[in-house]
């Protein structure tokens, strides 16, 4: 008789604002001065202490063996989800059960111990697992051959790149054999040939009868690896088929209707962004920047009622929730109707992967709209970086290099 390796019943988690900031509030410092004056008002009103519910009434059963895809905007609870299974943040109200060792990806590092080796963290990540030394001695060089940190592997992981964290996280969890996986946009970072690498050895660990639960923005991925998917937007809000609930939530991102929930049905808005796009170089994916440059990237927003004295601001982050990019424009007037923000960038060199953008919209009245731009923009360019992950930086610019004799300089 099959299991359930994975029970959630009427889950959900409510945060202090102040606790959850990161998510609700503008991460780019170029608008902290402009809304200061309106977050000490709340403050002042008795506002200070509002909630907010990253999750509520979330109920579903995961079978032993299934590998189970999570898809949603930015901020649906997805993240939220996996840290409450993996005992990392405990819930408000309902209840998680997972049965059986759990492995979790949720974040570069998570698990690991920044004064320890990364010998020492394999050993003490399989000791987390309640594996017994000589399982992982059994398994410790292909460990090592995965991760491909061998030259590094006796020195504290401080000194670690976020790429060679991530090479030994996802190698050892892959490795050692927990009975339920969890894994959060691991697969969006790292160079292409490591998200190739970790895509084929995902494949083999759910062929393997382990429990996985997978999210990720990139449907692609999903539709390869999972059985069925669960759409969260606070909630549950579709259950079933990975080819059903990848297709509607597909329709419904490239409609424009994925927002927040507390604006579903709400007509009184004064205005809200409605989706972004890469308006050139015009292509069938309008998503994907696969050149360096130019590129022209637009927010639209709907605007209701007349703003005056606007203050917009835009911010790219990668999947790691690093600001890559921040800029704002003031003193903006808008009247009612549907408005193009556009941004030319003459070179976007940024390391292929998954990034996000956040666009905001201010008055003298407070915020008018603050959005986590869904689906994320996928940048498919060709990776001009060294060869070795751990030499990767934020950057991906092409050069020219030559190398000259000396004797003909002055």
């Amino acid at each position: 008789m099959v299991r359930a390796a994975i029970r959630v019943d009427a889950l959900g988690k409510r945060f202090r604002l102040g606790e959850r900031e990161r998510y609700i509030a503008l991460r780019d410092v170029l608008a902290r001065a402009v809304t200061a004056p309106f977050r000490r008002r709340a403050a002042a009103n008795g506002n200070g202490d509002a909630h907010i519910w990253a999750l509520r009434d979330v109920s579903f059963t995961v079978e032993e063996g299934e590998t189970i895809g999570i898809v949603g905007r930015n901020g649906a609870g997805k993240s939220t989800l996996l840290k409450i299974l993996a005992g990392i943040t405990m819930p408000t109200e309902g209840s998680a059960e997972v049965r059986g060792r759990i492995g979790s990806l949720l974040e570069v590092g998570t698990g690991f111990h920044p004064e320890l080796t990364g010998r020492e963290n394999i050993y003490f990540s399989g000791s987390i697992l309640g594996m017994k030394r000589r399982e992982i001695d059994r398994r410790f060089d292909e460990i090592v051959a995965f991760s491909g940190v061998e030259t590094f592997l006796d020195t504290p992981l401080k000194h670690y790149s976020s790429g060679m964290q991530l090479r030994l996280a996802f190698s050892v969890a892959a490795h050692l054999e927990p009975e339920v996986l969890l894994v959060d946009e691991v697969l969006a970072v790292g160079d292409l040939e490591f998200q190739k690498k970790c895509l084929g050895k995902m494949e083999e660990v759910t062929r393997g009868g382990r429990t996985v639960l997978f999210v990720s923005h990139q449907m692609n991925q999903i539709r390869r690896l999972c059985h069925s998917v669960i759409w969260l937007d606070g909630g549950v809000r579709r259950q079933g088929s990975t080819a059903e609930v990848v297709g509607a939530y597909e329709l419904a991102m490239s409609a424009g209707e994925i927002k927040d929930r507390a604006k579903d049905g709400d007509q009184t808005y004064r205005g809200r962004f409605l989706r972004w796009e890469i308006a050139g170089p015009r292509g069938d994916q309008r998503h994907i920047v696969d050149v360096l440059g130019p590129i022209d990237v637009s927010f639209f927003l709907d605007v209701r009622q007349p703003i005056q004295h606007g203050v917009h601001g835009a911010a790219l982050f990668d999947s790691n929730n690093q600001l890559m990019w921040g800029h704002s424009k003031q003193n903006l007037h808008f009247s009612p109707g549907i408005y193009a923000l556009r941004y030319r960038f003459p070179m976007l060199p940024l390391r292929p992967g998954a990034f996000t953008w956040q666009v905001s919209l201010w008055d003298d009245h407070g915020l008018v709209d603050l959005w986590h731009g869904v689906p994320p923009m996928i940048v498919a360019t060709e990776n001009h970086q060294h060869p070795l992950d751990e030499w990767n930086g934020v950057l991906n610019m092409p050069s020219d290099f030559s190398a000259e004799s000396g004797e003909s300089q002055p």
